[in-house]
């Protein structure tokens, strides 16, 4: 009954406040500089109700004021978010001091900040005790974590929806490896590893294009098509610019150009919702997307929008904060105690990238996790959200390391609690797990040769180049190639100078684009303007193989020791591409036929025994080329839904996982799985 729900929150109410008034007395004793009587002293009633008050005021300036404060933090980079939320939090506690109408609470402004957050996190945490005993007390305050906006109260159809779930980075063999060690129980639990109870899900892996890299996966994924995009960055000559994925305005023209190629809005156009990802899907309801964050600010496309959702509630605010600040240490004490035991291989990891890493493993997942519990208890058809942690530490700590799974043990937790939140939805739930990509272990390109990719090519151009890259073996031999292909001894003397080459790099995969030539240029351009571009990087001990164009071939693989072979003639003889495995003839076929595949590109070794690669960006672990565990993703699926390999044949490419995702949502709005298609029937 309504009263009796009424009675029960004025209750939980009430419970909070008096625990916030009691920890408001404790916090007084033992804090020197934070006081509830005045100078004379007081008795212990005075005191008391000095407590209240001071407890009752903060608690109403955080319910009326702080959604006010996230509203305007809007407009603050997201990155320091957190670390303004302790200063707001203490200065809603001096105010509700000076509020307090004994007017004898008295704190130091730095001692505020302390009192309020753990005033915050106590009255967190005996809510949530208390909340959890009734599921519709539990399910207020899911949705309070969620947008409080959200049309929760409409009807929506009896029908199941779809979940997705993106782990950013999680190759198959990394997530069969994190279940077989205990690390992901909530995974291990759907796919029945014990062998006690029949499983729910399957395991499925999937193949991704040559530009193994979210903006290419995540495209074809959430709007069906991944054509011309070669890499995660690469250069249009025809307009003179670099597009990079992660940039908004590359992400929305990207977006822009896919839906034209298919002519469709998207997997999420119906009633779905895209949380965290790079693309919109076609979504109504959007927060934390990169393609909309070019577009100037409105009601419906505001980028960060998805924060004020949850840090509306400042216990949610002060939690995350202190777990941000929390992580900042974990990665400053993971990475001193790297350097210190020697690791090999190991990159830089100062500067701003503690705090990257606490926002992408903290912030970010809070904030997307609150969204699609919102998302499921508003009854939403179609919801797709990407968690990026797992991919951030494993680009600087290495896939496997331990670093990174820790980091699949707390998103383990995450879909816990989205599978927790289905339980109390007004509609039933399909929940998918899949990644993008993998990622690709090995020392960097740079660490291992002394230059960096660009230094090469410079080089192999004839061109200046860092003393020290200059004087590594890679760099004289490069310069010595071309003074051979120039038949002089002297570069000075060489060609008349034209504008620099443009190198790019994306994972393992490297781009090399000439903007002063118009078109793409064909292997004997190359050589007339540069003889001994070509074969300093054909033969470089870190380079696996080239492509380029041809004026004879239309495209040749180059690779050691003068190999040159046609694509018409790769299935008979592979030549360097053999050691990357199958589906690569493929994927560098497809690739040359992009519009704005680069003059030279270029793939780095890679050693099929280890998985290892070199990365020509500063990564120990990498993807974005071929080579390993980045072409191999996940597809964890419901056994109620199809299967996604038709006819047997291999799960290749992202848009083909857009096929699968669309073939789903169709079945889920149609007729009802067989019978025996559903396990929970067949235990029955």
């Amino acid at each position: 009954m309504g009263w009796r729900r009424v009675a029960g929150q004025i209750g939980r109410s009430v419970t909070v406040w008096a625990v916030s008034a009691l920890t408001m007395l404790l916090l007084a004793g033992l804090l020197p500089d934070f006081r509830l009587q005045s100078p004379d002293g007081d008795s212990a009633t005075r005191i008391a109700v000095t407590a209240a008050c001071g407890a009752g005021a903060f608690g109403l300036l955080s319910a009326l004021v702080w959604p006010l404060l996230v509203r305007m933090l809007l407009l603050v980079p997201a990155l320091f978010l957190g670390l303004l939320v302790f200063f707001l939090n203490g200065s809603l506690l001096l105010l509700a001091l000076r509020l307090n109408p004994s007017g004898r609470g008295e704190v130091a402004p730095e001692t505020a900040v302390i009192v309020a957050a753990v005033m915050s996190a106590v009255a967190s945490a005996t809510g949530g005790a208390l909340a959890v005993r009734d599921d519709d007390a539990y399910r207020r305050r899911l949705l309070r974590l969620a947008d409080r906006r959200r049309r929760a109260a409409l009807p929506c159809a009896s029908t199941p929806g779809l979940v997705c779930v993106q782990l950013d980075g999680v190759g198959h063999d990394v997530l069969t490896a994190a279940v077989r060690e205990g690390l992901m129980p909530t995974v291990a639990r759907w796919l029945a590893t014990d062998g006690i109870i029949p499983p729910t899900h399957r395991l499925t892996a999937w193949r991704t294009d040559w530009s193994s890299q979210t903006g290419a996966s995540q495209l074809g994924i959430l709007h069906g098509s991944t054509y011309d995009v070669p890499a995660f960055r690469w250069y249009e000559k025809d307009r003179g610019e670099v597009m990079v994925c992660n940039r908004p305005t590359s992400a929305a023209e990207l977006q822009r150009r896919a839906t034209a190629r298919t002519g469709e809005a998207g997997l999420l156009a119906v009633d779905g919702a895209s949380r965290g990802n790079l693309f919109s899907g076609g979504a109504g309801e959007q927060a934390l997307v990169l393609s909309i964050a070019a577009r100037r600010r409105g009601r419906e496309n505001r980028s960060r929008a998805g924060y004020f959702a949850y840090f509306s509630d400042p216990a949610n605010a002060v939690r995350t904060a202190l777990s941000f600040c929390a992580e900042i240490g974990r990665e400053i004490g993971q990475s001193t105690r790297a350097r210190f035991a020697g690791a090999h291989p190991r990159v830089g990891r100062g500067g701003l990238y503690p705090f990257v890493r606490a926002f992408a493993t903290v912030v970010e997942r809070d904030v997307v996790v609150a969204a699609v519990m919102g998302d499921l208890l508003a009854g939403r058809t179609a919801v797709y959200a990407d968690l990026v942690a797992y991919d951030e530490v494993a680009h600087h700590s290495g896939p496997d390391s331990r670093d990174a799974r820790q980091v699949l043990r707390r998103l383990d937790r995450s879909l816990a609690l989205i599978e927790k939140a289905a339980e109390h939805a007004p509609r039933p739930y399909r929940l998918v797990v899949l990644s993008d990509h993998g990622q690709s272990p090995g020392e960097t390109f740079r660490s291992r040769y002394g230059l960096t990719l660009t230094d090469l090519v410079r080089a192999g151009s004839g061109l200046p180049v860092p003393r020290g890259a200059g004087r590594t073996p890679s760099g004289a031999e490069a310069r010595a190639a071309v003074r051979a292909a120039l038949g002089r001894g002297d570069l000075e003397s060489g060609p008349a100078p034209r504008s620099e080459p443009v190198v790019l790099a994306s994972g393992n995969l490297g781009l090399v684009s000439f903007p002063d030539v118009p078109h793409r240029m064909t292997k004997e351009e190359i050589d007339a303007r540069h003889p001994a571009l070509l074969p300093t990087l054909a033969n470089h001990p870190g380079i696996g193989f080239l492509l380029v164009r041809s004026a004879e071939h239309d495209g040749v693989v180059l690779g050691p020791r003068g190999t040159e072979i046609p694509l018409a003639e790769l299935d008979e003889r592979p030549g360097p591409l053999a050691r990357f495995g199958p589906g690569a003839i493929d994927a560098v076929r497809r690739t040359h036929a992009f519009p704005h595949t680069a003059d030279i590109m270029v793939n780095s070794w890679h050693d099929p025994a280890t998985g290892q690669i070199h990365a020509f960006e500063e990564q120990i672990g990498s993807h974005g080329g071929l080579g390993g565990a980045q072409s191999r993703p996940f597809l964890l699926s419901p056994l109620t839904l199809s299967l996604p390999e038709e006819h047997g044949e291999a799960l290749t490419g992202a848009e083909r996982v857009h096929g699968v995702l669309r073939r789903w949502l169709g079945e889920l709005n149609g007729p009802e799985v067989p019978v025996d298609a559903d396990p929970e029937r067949r235990a029955a």
